[in-house]
């Protein structure tokens, strides 16, 4: 026997339950649909102007409350809320399938990447890159760049414009599933030509998921010079809140040279940034601050008062560190992982892997306790062996979170803000490199994997990480390799083609070169493909993210496997996420639906193991994708990429343009 759950297919040896799809409905005598401010935003703070649209939705209306975060639209017989499967879609064998998900608006973005000097933390970066908007108030160049915010169920579209000097770029959108969108999904040399200087492109998508990510260059390791910002999905969660505080907060490492030349040397002068604010002494007491006015730590305002529930947005946008977020004194309630609703459980801290998101809701103090402060530490520790290492007592003292009234721009208050006295929550310093326990994470949608009545798992495929050997010429710093490539002489490190992108390539018999490092994945979409990651080459743990997928977490193993001793997997509901951490001398075991035509990244989150080549590709479903993008002449995207590519080739071709012209190896590295 099988059932339907939500439109995925479950199996006999699996218990399922039925759920109907949920589609809106028109009611001819119903008025407009909501237009709504996203639950619990500060008025006056950052994007408070920001609205949901659903005015197409005749009948429905928001039903978030403080209470319940789980409910979001209704018209009293359909309801959109935390327990419909965001990734249902409508049958793929009929023309135009469609994600089901709530009708929103389309939010329009257009942003400029630029050559601009970031200060962050006290000390000079001179070679820093930032997005600006096209027009506006803040159009400035910042850093982070631009929050993009949509409702779910909105089209994203955002056109970016490259005016870099000597470099090209492209932005993936982190985590987005894309749908039917490869094209859109921003990696150079796979789904698209870099956008070459002085060009355009414009990235259009579904918001089909609901939750927090963020956006970056993935153009070799460029994103580590400033090209990255947050994105908010406004949803429902499991737990209930009372405000969600402005901006996202982005933990990243940050240096004071380009990632280009940290990437065959070291990272000058490193410290700690939330949000684009650091100081650069408490990271490192030697150095001294050309101007010590931007010294100091990220201060989080909290202007509605104690005794409320807050939900924080954290994101790890780093360069090469996984961080211990935790704010003294605050116990919080984790309710969402990758754009995954989970059901919640409680923290004092959550270990943030880089690329990975938390939605979490922090429980304010009770300001009838007299012992009750003004401020307190927001700390980021850096666990042993999994990042940039600061010999400070106090480094982790990263952020304050501040309970006051002040209207005051939380980056110029710093002198304002009371020094906390508070101390850290025990054995911070001692957590281990790894993700948060996986027997916490549930997701409320629930997944039950397919596998064979056996329950033999010979049939998954098994890649490694390992050292590589290359002999591709300029390629100096490919030393890593993800994918055991049998008819090959050697571990191959992945090496993209800027110029020759995997997306115009779909339609060739030719068979993939080996740097492409191209695994082929023909299923239909009711098939689970399982995968085996092993790290027993001695190096930390990796931080693995997928594109155009979450995945299921089936196995996680630290330590080699005993002689004899088999991999335990948990097919029922297991965890999922789109980055998962594998550990040092251990495995993971990953499962993702053949549900998305298109071939998608999987690499290393740590930049310098990226550029060192540490990916491969899944092509999924070649047939399928390259019916969706046949050709220039039928296909609109194909057409345009080519274009950006004639472009990219024209910019390259001529050495002149290139960031030292004619005397150096142009693409040294992996190329994403």
């Amino acid at each position: 026997m099988f059932c339907h759950f939500n439109s995925h297919e479950c199996f006999g040896w699996f218990s399922c339950t039925t759920r109907p799809i949920k589609t809106p409905r028109t009611s001819v005598n119903a008025g407009p649909g909501p237009i709504f401010k996203p639950p619990g935003g500060v008025p006056g703070g950052d994007g408070s102007e920001f609205v949901c649209n659903y005015s197409a939705m005749k009948g429905f209306k928001e039903c978030s409350t403080s209470e319940d975060r789980g409910c979001w639209l209704t018209d009293g017989l359909t309801t959109w809320d935390i327990y419909t499967d965001y990734e249902a879609t409508t049958d793929e064998t009929l023309p135009s399938p469609v994600n089901i998900m709530p009708t929103g608006t389309t939010r329009y973005y257009e942003m400029t990447a630029t050559n601009a000097p970031i200060n962050a933390d006290g000390l000079s970066f001179p070679e820093g890159k930032q997005f600006q908007l096209a027009s506006g108030d803040k159009s400035a160049p910042q850093y982070p760049g631009p929050w993009i915010q949509a409702c779910w169920g909105d089209t994203i579209n955002v056109t970016v414009h490259n005016n870099l000097q000597g470099n090209g770029t492209s932005v993936h959108w982190h985590g987005i599933r894309q749908w039917r969108t490869m094209h859109k999904d921003g990696v150079n040399g796979i789904t698209q030509c870099p956008i070459a200087p002085r060009d355009s492109f414009t990235y259009t998508f579904k918001a089909s998921q609901y939750g927090s990510s963020w956006y970056h260059s993935h153009y070799s390791i460029q994103y580590a010079d400033g090209l990255v910002g947050p994105i908010t999905i406004h949803g429902p969660h499991s737990s209930p809140y009372d405000v969600a505080p402005d901006i996202p907060i982005l933990l990243t490492d940050w240096a004071h040279n380009s990632a280009f030349n940290a990437l065959v040397g070291e990272m000058l002068d490193p410290g700690i940034l939330l949000n684009g604010q650091g100081n650069i002494t408490a990271f490192d007491s030697s150095v001294t601050p050309d101007d010590p006015s931007k010294a100091h730590p990220y201060v989080l305002k909290l202007n509605s008062g104690h005794n409320k529930r807050y939900l924080l947005r954290v994101i790890n946008t780093s360069f090469k560190t996984t961080f211990v977020f935790s704010v003294d004194a605050h116990n919080m309630t984790v309710v969402e992982t990758d754009f995954v609703p989970i059901y919640p459980y409680n923290a004092t801290n959550i270990t943030v892997g880089i690329g990975q998101r938390y939605d979490v809701i922090l429980y304010a103090a009770d300001d009838s306790d007299d012992s009750v402060a003004e401020s307190y530490w927001i700390r980021t520790y850096i666990p042993s062996g999994c990042g940039i290492h600061s010999s400070e007592t106090n480094y982790s003292r990263t952020g304050i979170l501040w309970y006051t009234d002040s209207d005051s721009d939380e980056k110029t208050v710093a002198d304002d803000v009371p020094t906390p006295t508070s101390t850290p929550w025990p054995n911070l310093d001692a957590e281990p490199c790894a993700d948060e326990p996986y027997a916490s994470i549930t997701p409320v949608v629930p997944y039950f994997v397919q596998l064979p009545p056996s329950n033999n798992f010979s049939h998954g495929e098994t890649q490694q990480i390992q050292d590589a050997q290359t002999n591709i010429t300029n390629f100096t710093v490919g030393d890593l390799a993800l994918n055991p490539i049998t008819n090959a002489p050697d571990w191959i490190p992945l090496r993209i083609d800027f110029g020759a992108p995997s997306f115009l390539n779909l339609n060739e018999s030719r068979p993939w070169a080996f740097n492409e490092v191209v695994i082929p994945e023909e299923f239909n979409s009711t098939v689970w493909v399982q995968l085996t990651i092993t790290n027993f080459n001695g190096f930390g743990p990796h931080p693995i993210h997928l594109h155009g997928h979450d995945f299921a977490i089936l196995n996680v193993t630290e330590g080699p496997l005993q002689p004899g001793e088999g991999i335990v997997i948990n097919v029922s509901n297991p965890p999922r996420r789109d980055v998962v951490m594998v550990p040092l001398d251990g495995l993971v075991v990953i499962a993702f639906k053949a549900d998305n035509p298109g071939s998608w990244l999987m690499h290393c989150h740590i930049a310098e193991h990226a550029a060192a080549g540490l990916g491969l590709q899944i092509l999924e479903r070649r047939k399928d994708a390259l019916a969706i993008w046949p050709n220039a002449t039928d296909s609109p995207a194909v057409k345009e990429a080519g274009r950006v590519c004639d472009n990219w080739r024209k910019w390259q071709d001529n050495c002149q343009n290139w960031a030292v012209p004619c005397t150096e190896i142009f693409q040294d590295d992996s190329g994403v």
